[in-house]
């Protein structure tokens, strides 16, 4: 794997209205079959760097047609085309082993 790339879609709708929409987006995401793993804040999706551009511009559109007037997109890009980079699970294993709720309470 040679990127990574973490996307936080802000649609510009009312409070009440962005979760629905921003689930449209993690739906796609989920979709494409990649390594996907979704945070209070953002998603981080695993793959090669063309198609997860693609991806995060395929999430301004959905966002458009769910009812979102304007959507502001935060993106991270990890991309090394010669080692690859740390996946998801090399960055968050250690912290998410034996997580329970009462550990985020």
């Amino acid at each position: 794997m040679k990127a990574s790339v973490a996307i936080q879609v802000l649609p510009g709708v009312e409070k009440d209205k962005i979760c629905p929409i921003v689930d449209k987006c993690i739906e796609y995401i989920k979709a494409q079959g990649l390594k996907t793993f979704v945070s209070p804040f953002e998603t981080t999706i695993e793959g090669e760097l063309d198609q997860l551009i693609d991806i995060v511009k395929q999430c301004q559109y959905i966002a458009i047609e769910a009812g979102a007037p304007s959507v502001m997109s935060y993106v991270k890009i990890d991309f090394n085309p010669t080692d690859g980079v740390l996946t998801i699970n090399e960055k968050t294993d250690k912290y998410l082993a034996g997580n329970n709720e009462k550990e985020w309470e």
